[in-house]
Formats: structure tokens, C-alpha cells, sequence
């Protein structure tokens, strides 16, 4: 697995790298002080994620990461110091594949970047609860997006609710009684009609659509009807697929 590492401070650059090589499936190949070279190194390496700095000078780490997604095939993984960052909700629209805090243990650094690698989604608690907070805050749905939800099936909406509660797919296979395989089949498909990177742009999606809402319960999102594509709410967990 092939890394950049961005940041604006060679202590954190020096660390992430050294705990990054200390496993014999990842490779730093290449660091950058700021998005400006974030962005040449994803174009010119190719590398499979890019461990992506917030506040940055020349350029930021939510202007990097949309540029990279845009250009690139690689999966970024945003980190940052401030628990309070204003860029978190910006960051996973400019389609970040994940959003941690610096705080976390070495191990759990690694386990982050082989997740968002292998092409899941991984949000810290705290970030998960603001960016719900942050949805429910800009209220009414986006029309737009409400009505691309009519490309899905009934049971494809059903993916889509769940995953906003942030289920794994053994998770969802246990609530929708069907095999893994079947869930995997389904959520792949949601994210190919909707034109979605990831499980993190699923569940902005599915708020921002109005598929879901903040609050209300697990229940209801098996026990209303798909026909309505409100009638469901229901609260994202902050654990995200493993």
C-alpha cells in the first residue's frame, strides 16, 4: 500500500511516517508540507491514500482533498488537531474517506489508513456527532437530491437508511435479514447510481437528500414504508464499517 503523508509540521510528518513503515504492507511514498504539493505528489505517485493535514499554508487540506479526489484514485484520510474544526463537514463533501483526530494511538492510525484503503469510511465519534448536528442544522432537504432517490429500489433505500446509521455490513445483513454477500451487492450498487465515493458521502446523502433525519430510532427505519422517503429517522452510530 502505497502513502503520502501531508502535513505543515516535520514532527508530525516524521511520526506518521516512521509508525506507517513500521508495517511491511505500507510504503511513505513521498510527504508534503502543504496542499499545493499534496497535489502534485498524489497526480505524479499515485499513491493509495493520502494522510491529509487541515490547516496548512498555500493552500488547505479541504481544497487538496477535493482537487485529489477529483484528479486521482487515491482514498484520503483527514486529520487534525482541533476537535472543533470548521472544515470536517467541507472536508468529507470534498470527498475525504475519513476525518480522525491527531490523538489517536499508533495502532489505530495504521488500522485507519488500511480502512479507508480498502475503500470503506471511518469517522471519530466526536466528528461523527458534529456532523450530524451539522445536517440538522441546515434544515430542509436538497430538492436535487431528494429526487435522485428514485434510481434506488425499496430495498436499495433500506441499505441507504442504514448505512446513515453507520452499519457494518454484518450489521446490515442481521437487520435486513439477508447474506453479507447480498448487502455488499446492494451497497454497491447505491453508491454506483448515486455516484457516491463511499460510505462517508452515503450518509451525507442520505440527510441531505432527507432520506433520514437526525433523531428518532433505529425501528423506524425498517417499520415505515420506502414509499415516503421521509418517514424514516434515524441516528448514525459513531462506529463506522470495519
Amino acid at each position: 500500500m502505497r502513502v503520502v503523508v501531508v502535513d505543515d509540521q516535520d514532527l508530525f510528518r516524521a511520526g506518521f511516517r516512521l509508525i506507517l513503515e513500521t508495517q511491511p504492507d505500507i510504503t511513505v511514498v513521498g510527504e508534503a508540507a502543504d496542499g499545493v504539493e499534496a497535489i502534485d505528489l498524489a497526480v505524479e505517485l499515485a499513491p493509495d491514500v493520502v494522510v491529509m493535514d487541515v490547516r496548512m499554508p498555500r493552500l488547505d487540506g479541504v481544497a487538496a482533498t477535493a482537487r485529489i479526489c477529483a484528479q486521482t484514485r487515491a482514498k484520503v484520510l483527514v486529520m487534525t488537531m482541533f476537535d472543533l474544526d470548521e472544515y470536517v463537514y467541507a472536508a468529507l463533501r470534498a470527498g475525504a474517506s475519513g476525518f480522525l483526530l491527531k490523538d489517536l494511538r499508533r495502532d489505530e492510525l495504521v488500522d485507519a489508513v488500511r480502512i479507508v484503503a480498502a475503500g470503506e469510511a471511518l469517522l471519530a465519534p466526536t466528528v461523527t456527532r458534529r456532523l450530524i448536528a451539522d445536517l440538522a442544522r441546515r434544515g430542509h432537504p436538497r430538492p436535487e437530491l431528494a429526487r435522485q432517490l428514485v434510481e434506488l429500489t425499496e430495498r436499495e433505500r433500506d441499505i441507504l437508511r442504514h448505512l446513515a446509521r453507520g452499519l457494518s455490513n454484518a450489521e446490515l445483513a442481521a437487520a435486513l435479514v439477508v447474506t453479507e454477500h447480498t448487502v455488499k451487492t446492494h451497497v454497491s450498487s447505491v453508491l454506483s447510481k448515486l455516484g457516491l465515493r463511499d460510505r462517508v458521502q452515503a450518509v451525507v446523502f442520505a440527510y441531505e437528500a432527507g432520506l433520514v433525519v437526525p433523531g428518532g430510532s433505529a425501528r423506524e427505519a425498517t417499520t415505515h414504508s420506502t414509499a415516503d422517503p421521509r418517514a424514516s429517522a434515524c441516528r448514525p452510530r459513531p462506529t463506522p464499517e470495519e
